[in-house]
């Protein structure tokens, strides 16, 4: 998926006149408005499933292994449209989006579950974690107050981020790749807390990252509708999955029990 279409070149945003440009400002907010409607959807399929609403469809999503397809899905829908979209469309790239944002909103409803029934769980590093409705709030107004001041410093901050949001990038699927490795060694808790912080910091870096990179990639496409519509999908995508891996930190930080 050109990750995330992260490195659009063109003009450099960061030395132009942003503060007035209306179609700057439309375009950023159709960026944030998709993004809003994502946690939406991913917050009401969270709720649906781990509420037991529908008995079978809490079973199958978290009892049955289908919870593995749920859980590894996304990764393989982002790395096959990288190598499979070569020249992305408005409609191809929506339908990625709104996938990926299900799968991960399903993923969440075990958060949903355990709040709910009033019981804990282990992690596979046995760390105890019991989270409740308070957590699941505090930790969404958390990662919504850091996704705001980051999102905010990157749209303002006139330093060229790109250097350090490449670095990021290459870090986050590095992480990623030792996370699915680890998988096959005896679970360790140094290392779960060592991936936990290093997501967790990556994640806060594209954050800002991504709004800069969207504002150059605005500019370089100015009047093209149908890039700016893919660039909206990407952009609403890299911004969705930093916002689900900051706030399932956090959720994970905030209910540990250790």
């Amino acid at each position: 998926m050109n990750d995330f279409n992260r490195t659009f070149g063109g003009i450099d945003a960061r030395s132009a006149d942003t503060s007035v440009n209306v179609g700057l400002r439309s375009f950023m907010l159709g960026v944030y408005q998709k993004l809003a409607l994502g946690i939406a959807l991913a917050g009401g399929l969270a709720f649906l499933v781990g509420s037991n609403m529908v008995p079978a469809l809490t079973q199958l999503v978290l009892f049955s292994p289908l919870r593995l397809v749920i859980q590894f899905a996304p990764i393989v829908l982002i790395l096959g449209s990288a190598f499979l979209m070569k020249r992305p469309s408005p409609l191809a790239t929506g339908i990625v989006y709104w996938t990926i944002v299900s799968l991960l909103g399903l993923s969440l409803s075990i958060w949903v579950y355990l709040s709910l029934a009033g019981t804990g769980a282990e992690t596979r590093a046995g760390r105890g974690i019991s989270p409740t409705l308070f957590t699941m709030a505090k930790a969404f107004l958390l990662t919504s107050s850091a996704f705001g001041a980051l999102s905010l410093f990157g749209y303002m901050t006139k330093t060229n981020l790109k250097p350090i949001g490449v670095f990021a990038v290459f870090a986050l699927w590095g992480i990623v790749g030792v996370s699915l490795l680890s998988l096959l060694f005896p679970p360790s808790g140094f290392l779960e807390v060592a991936i936990m912080v290093g997501v967790l910091a990556v994640s806060g870096i594209l954050i800002a990252f991504d709004t800069q990179n969207l504002k150059e990639g605005y500019f370089q496409n100015e009047g093209d509708t149908r890039s700016l519509a893919v660039m909206t999908n990407f952009g609403a995508l890299g911004f969705f999955i930093s916002f689900y891996n900051i706030f399932t930190i956090l959720m994970s930080m905030l209910s540990s029990n250790d």
